[in-house]
């Protein structure tokens, strides 16, 4: 099923002949083993021959080699140098620090650094709050891993995961001006994670946890929240739920269902999944049923750890047992965070009419989207190359706003629902089987969860 995407964009550079053809017949090889061409550029022009630099998107590193003996194979043409643009991208990182104010002359150092920073600190520690005022704490989250569930990576440890918490630093900043910094830590041990994060908390004004594994991540997570006063949230868990529990209520506006008829099976019990189930249940749906790799989660299993078997206790109410496959006959939401292909369409047939699938496994999703939607009346994925994106980006940056902007000391329950249902509104008069959710890059999506979160902190008593 993968398609080429410009997550692996490559741009060949490439010596070939300057005749008529040879335009179409570079282009045309790339499409031949099945590159996807994006630009075409002269870089050279010589009497006896052109440079050409080719921008394609490929699949994986075999298909570069493909595309690369494909070029080579024609006469007088040949590959000088292939580049992943991906990886340029990243040269250097992929963030800075510029300071906001002008450092000119000695009368400014004097304001911003000594002697007159000397009374910025004196305030400070007269009044410890007045941190959020005077430095940057007011508008700084930290991005805090431990390496050990990165993206479908899983445990590839803190250097390697930097890319990516990069990454998540740079959507804060573009999609709500809040200032992230990645804070990447060498240990996977949970009483030092809650330590230090705790010795660094006075530098910001909210803990985004983020790729941290399963069932770790909910300790951390709870234990931070009791011990801080700036709200703790664990992206993977809640940002992924706001995302899942907006594009639920507007796919069952498109099928005309309540969720309080539905059964929804959950394919997946760690983190992401247990944080769906979690909210989904103050809509009170029909029934939920979790499903991980041991099948249903029932009262009956002996494999149960202190999640599973809150997730037992309370879904699933026959508590009925099986597998995955025999929990989606009849469920009218199929919701997937777990792993690729684990079934087909001929599953999606047993399911309930107008069914809605949520098969958000990435790269490759529990099912082929094609194959959902011969059964499926609506069908949603984590990828940006079909209809229907779940994306934390919708959710996270237009959160962290409207906590700062609250100064909010704790995030509740009722705050992801408001920004769930923010999320949903902005897509309006637009809904239909492909539009459930608002694109990533929707102006409008930011600003409305942000104001919809900073009032719900206000309702809730936790704004500063």
């Amino acid at each position: 099923m993968p398609v080429p995407g410009p997550g692996y964009s490559i741009t060949v550079r490439v010596e070939a002949p300057p005749s008529a053809s040879a335009a179409g017949d570079l282009t045309s090889a790339v499409g031949r083993v099945g590159g996807v061409l994006t630009a075409f550029d002269v870089v050279e022009s010589h009497a006896d021959a052109i440079v050409v630099d080719i921008t394609a998107n490929v699949v994986n590193a075999d298909h570069v080699e493909h595309v690369r003996e494909a070029l080579d194979a024609l006469p007088g043409v040949r590959v000088r140098k292939v580049s992943d643009r991906t990886f340029l991208m990243h040269l250097g990182g992929k963030l800075s620090v510029s300071p906001k104010v002008q450092l000119r002359n000695r009368d400014d150092l004097s304001r911003a650094y000594t002697p007159g920073v000397a009374r910025v600190c004196q305030a400070i520690a007269a009044n410890p709050a007045d941190a959020r005022r005077l430095t940057i704490k007011r508008n700084t989250v930290a991005v805090v891993t431990d390496g050990s569930a990165v993206l479908g990576l899983g445990n590839i440890g803190p250097a390697a995961a930097l890319p990516v918490m990069e990454g998540k630093a740079a959507l804060f900043k573009k999609f709500a001006d809040v200032d992230a910094w990645p804070v990447c830590l060498d240990t996977q041990d949970t009483e030092e994670i809650i330590k230090i994060v705790k010795a660094l908390a006075p530098v910001y004004a909210g803990i985004n946890l983020e790729d941290i594994a399963a069932p770790r991540c909910f300790e951390i997570e709870k234990r931070l929240r009791e011990q801080l006063d700036i709200p703790v949230f664990h992206d993977d868990q809640h940002g992924t739920a706001i995302v899942v529990l907006a594009a639920l209520r507007n796919a069952l506006r498109v099928v005309g269902k309540e969720i309080e008829d539905c059964k929804i099976v959950v394919s997946g019990a760690g983190a992401a999944g247990s944080a769906i189930m979690r909210l989904l249940m103050h809509k009170k749906p029909g029934d939920i049923i979790a499903a991980d790799i041991n099948g249903i989660v029932h009262l009956g299993r002996s494999d149960l750890d202190e999640n599973l078997r809150w997730l037992a206790e309370n879904t699933n109410k026959d508590n009925v047992s099986g597998t995955l496959h025999d929990a989606l006959v009849d469920a009218d939401v199929f919701i997937g965070v777990s792993a690729p292909n684990l079934f087909g369409a001929d599953q999606v047939a047993t399911m309930a009419p107008d069914a809605v699938v949520f098969a958000l496994a990435n790269p490759d999703p529990e099912i082929d989207p094609l194959e959902a939607q011969k059964h499926a009346a609506v069908v949603a994925t984590g990828r940006s190359d079909y209809p229907n994106q779940i994306n934390n980006v919708l959710a996270f940056p237009g959160v962290f706003r409207g906590l700062l902007d609250a100064q909010a000391h704790e995030i509740t329950d009722e705050m992801l629902i408001a920004a769930a249902n923010a999320i949903a509104d902005v897509v309006d008069d637009r809904l239909n089987a492909s539009y459930i959710v608002p694109s990533v890059f929707d102006s409008a999506v930011a600003p409305a969860v942000a104001e919809a979160v900073k009032n719900a902190a206000r309702k809730s008593g936790v704004a500063g």
